[in-house]
């Protein structure tokens, strides 16, 4: 446990010092500076010529003069965001009185030479004569990434005496270059992405002082093809952020951001860099010259290929159709555009198979197996002229795959079915059918059910006849409610019916009772009544 610890704090202590050795030595001016003991006077010339070499001095040894050449390149800084690359040349020699001091000149791309001379004086040269001596210089100023083609010689110019070598700037790959060298000051950048919205939440920091900030959307390729204006993000603003929309999370989709000066440098973060699905769609189909197109929206080293899908989802790559993917738009001529035949993109490990014809719009043709007394009939309908090898197969016990017996050539005719009779019998056989006058198409496979019953139904081997199925049971379901409502109501009306007939019949037996009370009562009335009025009627006299 405890090897353990000390070994977590070794690494530690390694990568912190590994992290802080990234950094470049600061200076707070540049300077020259010689050997102990040995005065030396810097002067600086510039020019394209140069004075010839002379014969070396007699008793000097060329080889022994000039022992090493070091480079090294340091900062110097006038504040947080105002640092500048120096490099420093440090010459190491062997001191002679012949040698009164030495050259050392820089030239760039572009640039004139740039040269340093340093003299030793007489005084110095006597007392340390033969004794290795150095010389330092850091006032050269490069730039990043900057190539330096170094020359050191001695003083005076000895012919054999001359050192050359290049140097290369570090560039601003480097951590410390991006946050203090204003030529590799960039901003850093950070999203948050709303898909809901197609919207890009971009943030900024670490922008350069004093400037104007740029950011926008672009198409990265050889360059960054922009997606529309930049926009501008004032150095005013408080919170540095600005919204993008965009139409597709492509993998080349990148936001781009630089400081409003001239030739700034720009840094670039593509957040669908891993989105490769995304590159697979767009797949077009010219029916009139049959030719199937589909175009890289970003640049992708793939391979495109036309593959025939099973009922197991596996789809077998068609002989002699794959295409080298990289920024050119990928042509497939004279294609079969039957609902099977897909589209199989490979980049890398990983495949991809996109279908443009699934939905079955382009299907030019279809066969119909229908079964008339007895007897199965073949038929071949074609939206344009076509010619098919259509033959019989057979499927081996336990595979996909189906042997054909015989075969024959059919034209058919824009919209003009033509009979197919086939030499053997269909009932033990599946039907193989392929298009033979374009360069790619799949081979169809169909297998009607066997069926020994005289009246059974019609099988039909197209897609018209699935997309008819799916047409004719909605409608029978909808029918089927409907007369199931029909039943339930009439069942209900007859029944309210019912009701009302036997309360009809209540209500005319009430009032047939009360008619005959009614009679009775007035019956009864009569007789009582009768008396007493002839009672009280005066006798005649």
């Amino acid at each position: 446990m405890i090897l353990l610890a000390a070994l977590l704090m070794s690494h530690c202590c390694w990568s912190l010092a590994a992290a802080e050795s990234t950094e470049l030595e600061r200076i707070a001016k540049c300077d020259t500076k010689c050997s102990q003991g040995l005065q030396c006077k810097a002067k600086q010339s510039i020019g394209w010529f140069h004075p010839p070499c002379q014969n070396p001095a007699e008793g000097l040894n060329t080889t022994s003069v000039l022992h090493n050449v070091s480079f090294s390149t340091v900062m110097k800084c006038e504040g947080r965001q105002k640092c500048s690359l120096h490099l420093r040349i440090k010459t190491v020699l062997r001191l002679t009185e012949s040698t009164h001091g030495v050259s050392v000149c820089t030239v760039t791309s572009g640039m004139t030479s740039n040269c340093q001379n340093f003299k030793f004086s007489k005084a110095s040269r006597e007392k340390m004569s033969g004794l290795q001596v150095e010389v330092e210089n850091d006032c050269t100023q490069v730039f990043p990434n900057q190539q330096v083609q170094v020359t050191v010689e001695t003083v005076p110019n000895y012919c054999g005496l001359t050192w050359t070598s290049s140097y290369q700037a570090p560039g601003c790959i480097s951590e410390d270059l991006r946050r203090h060298v204003p030529d590799c000051i960039t901003g850093r950048l950070s999203y948050n992405n709303i898909p809901e919205r197609k919207e890009l939440s971009v943030k900024v920091s670490d922008m350069l002082e004093g400037h104007d900030y740029n950011v926008r959307l672009c198409y990265k390729n050889f360059i960054c093809i922009g997606a529309g204006a930049p926009t501008l993000i004032k150095k005013e603003q408080p919170i540095k952020s600005v919204t993008l929309p965009y139409s597709r999370p492509l993998p080349c989709l990148c936001i781009e951001g630089w400081s409003a000066v001239m030739d700034a440098p720009r840094v670039q973060l593509c957040p669908f860099k891993d989105r490769v699905e995304e590159l697979w769609s767009g797949i077009t189909f010219d029916p009139l010259e049959e030719t199937l197109l589909w175009e890289p929206s970003c640049p992708i080293t793939a391979v495109a290929a036309l593959c025939q899908k099973q009922e197991n989802g596996v789809c077998l790559d068609l002989p002699q159709s794959s295409q080298n993917v990289s920024r050119e738009k990928v042509t497939f001529s004279k294609v079969d555009p039957h609902p099977q035949l897909c589209v199989k993109f490979t980049a890398g490990s990983q495949s991809w198979t996109r279908c443009p014809f699934a939905d079955g719009r382009f299907q030019a043709w279809e066969v119909s197996v229908t079964r008339q007394q007895g007897h199965k009939e073949m038929k071949m309908s074609s939206q344009i002229n076509a010619t098919f090898s259509v033959g019989l197969c057979v499927k081996s016990e336990g595979s996909s795959e189906c042997h054909a017996t015989e075969t024959q050539s059919v034209h058919v005719e824009k919209h003009k079915a033509v009979d197919l009779k086939m030499a053997g019998e269909l009932y033990d056989s599946c039907l193989q059918v392929k298009r033979v006058d374009v360069k790619h198409a799949v081979t169809v496979i169909h297998c009607p059910k066997q069926c020994d019953q005289p009246h059974a139904r019609p099988v039909v081997a197209s897609q018209a006849s699935l997309d008819l199925t799916w047409v004719v049971l909605p409608v029978g379901v909808c029918l089927s409610g409907i007369i199931i409502i029909t039943l339930v109501l009439h069942v209900m009306l007859t029944v309210y019916q019912r009701r009302k007939q036997k309360r009809n019949a209540v209500c005319t037996s009430k009032k047939q009772t009360d008619s005959v009370k009614k009679t009775k009562y007035s019956a009864l009335l009569a007789t009582t009544v009768k008396p007493l009025v002839s009672q009280q009627q005066p006798t005649a006299t």
